[in-house]
């Protein structure tokens, strides 16, 4: 026996979170019954059925995809732009994990399980993802040493959990840092950035805890091994990791 909303996330419909507010708005119900109550137990022969959507049972897929700039980190697009599941031929309901802007180059996870997307998005385990920025300007020590002790974006102290400059143009008065961040709100990078005046030209997102772009080039995708995707959950259930 499981809880609905587990059950819910597991076929991919959707995220657990997502999972609890059509639970409890109703939308949900179980062999023909509405149900509202968060932690109902259900098993693989009861029929489920989500916002009048039947769930079902599907094979769990999980890819990492290295994005390219001007593609959507969505499952459609109103305005006709490509989104990021236009690059996979699956038959599996996939949807992207998280969010890269539309000019952000890199690494992106896609995948059909609820439970596992909201694994990598939960704040509490604190998966760092490392990002390359090149920045207007060269970005002095002070700056930087403003930005590790945290800056406020939208009421919220963000801090970085490194940040290094790595190579500096004289002669176009830019330079190239690595930033690693745990958590990852809306435009973060840009934010953290431009609130010490430097402006983020180009931004790629190289890493996402343990795995990397390394054997892919823009607009291809591999799938995680099994062994990768119990990595992922053992290392983000590591109270122990700095």
């Amino acid at each position: 026996m499981l809880r609905l909303q587990k059950a819910i996330a597991d076929s991919g419909f959707c995220s657990r979170r997502k999972a609890e507010e059509y639970i409890v708005k109703g939308k949900v119900s179980v062999n023909g019954k509405k149900v509202t109550e968060l932690g109902t137990k259900v098993s693989e022969k009861d029929e489920i059925m989500v916002d009048g959507n039947a769930l079902l049972k599907q094979d769990k897929e999980y890819y990492v995809f290295y994005k390219p700039r001007g593609v959507i980190c969505s499952t459609n697009d109103d305005k006709g732009r490509k989104t990021v599941l236009d690059f996979f031929n699956s038959n599996k309901r996939l949807y992207p994990v998280g969010r890269l802007d539309y000019d952000t180059t890199g690494i992106i996870f896609l995948t059909n399980d609820g439970e596992f997307a909201n694994m990598m998005l939960h704040p509490k385990n604190n998966i760092p993802k490392v990002y390359i920025a090149k920045l207007s300007g060269v970005i002095d020590g002070a700056d930087i040493k403003k930005i590790k002790s945290g800056v406020v974006i939208d009421e919220v102290k963000c801090t970085p959990d490194r940040v290094k400059l790595k190579s500096v143009d004289r002669k176009n008065n830019t330079c190239i840092v690595q930033i690693t961040i745990h958590d990852g709100r809306n435009h973060e990078i840009k934010k953290i950035f431009g609130s010490v005046g430097h402006e983020v030209l180009k931004l790629k997102r190289e890493s996402i805890g343990f795995i990397t772009l390394d054997g892919l080039t823009s607009g291809k995708s591999r799938k995680l091994t099994t062994k990768e995707v119990k990595q992922l959950y053992a290392y983000a259930n590591d109270t122990k990791r700095e």
